[in-house]
């Protein structure tokens, strides 16, 4: 009847969510929120805070599935793909997962769409940039540097360098994925940066290394969001070069997520994008 209130959702509705320390400044649930309205389902996404020592405690909880899927965040990445009994092809490639499945049987099922996003990023943003000519550039050796180094490689670039500011943690991920992939420290970065490609930054702070020794080609990624335009987005568009944002990444990896949680995909027309804008705009 027009002009009745919404209805909310049920007893039954499907529960999903997103798991990190922090979350509650996640975009996650505005965007998840809109394509729950937009389909009109009966179904809601919730930010779960977890302590920093209360992972796995939290998963194996959820063995119920009265709760079906969270997306993991970090610091929680990594550890999501230990307790999992099913894991598929891109989680284990990049040694962490970012999607939890909690199946009616017990089951914790372990994915990884970070690849996808990324991949779907820089088509978006940055389409005359092909990632299977020139060599890729990783800057940091954690989880999203590993995810970042397989959907690289998965997409064809003919080496990744990965550039970190204790090369050791960077050899690491050579010895993980065998080939086409190199270490760089942090005072090698000119030096990992000539001839390359792309750049994409999957550090969790720190100093980024000037990026004078790029081609003038490159494209310049952030994982990071918040803020949108980053000092090394700034640096990019600066030197010419052209700037992906983490925002796009972080759209793209959620649709494959909603998909895995909710059994269809989202609708297309809603432009989670602007939603999400404007609500970093207003603080949120």
């Amino acid at each position: 009847m027009k002009g009745a209130p919404k209805q909310g959702p049920s007893a039954a509705a499907v529960v999903a969510g997103i798991a990190g320390h922090p979350v509650t400044r996640s975009l996650s649930p505005l965007i998840h929120g809109a394509w729950i309205a937009a389909a009109r389902l009966d179904a809601v996404y919730v930010p779960f805070r977890v302590p920093p020592d209360g992972f796995e405690k939290f998963a194996r909880g959820m063995r119920d599935g009265v709760v079906r899927g969270v997306n993991v965040t970090a610091p929680f990445k990594e550890q999501a793909l230990a307790i999992s009994d099913q894991v598929d092809a891109a989680a284990l490639a990049c040694g962490s997962a970012n999607v939890l499945v909690f199946h009616e049987d017990g089951v914790i099922e372990a994915r990884s769409t970070d690849g996808i996003g990324l991949l779907a990023a820089f088509a978006e943003q940055a389409p005359d940039h092909p990632l299977d000519r020139r060599p890729a550039v990783v800057l940091g050796a954690g989880g999203a540097a590993r995810a970042a180094v397989a959907a690289l490689l998965d997409a064809g670039a003919p080496e990744v360098r990965v550039v970190n500011r204790t090369p050791a943690r960077a050899e690491e991920l050579v010895f993980a994925f065998k080939t086409r992939v190199a270490a760089y420290g942090l005072s090698q970065a000119d030096e990992a940066f000539a001839g390359a490609g792309v750049l994409v930054n999957a550090a969790a702070g720190g100093p980024v290394p000037p990026l004078d020794a790029l081609p003038e080609e490159a494209a310049v990624m952030d994982m990071t969001y918040r803020p949108l335009e980053t000092g090394l987005l700034q640096a990019a568009r600066a030197r010419g070069l052209t700037p992906v944002d983490g925002l796009a990444m972080l759209i793209a990896q959620a649709r494959p997520s909603f998909e895995a949680f909710y059994g269809r995909a989202p609708d297309a027309g809603v432009d989670v994008r602007a939603l999400c804008l404007a609500a970093m705009r207003a603080g949120s």
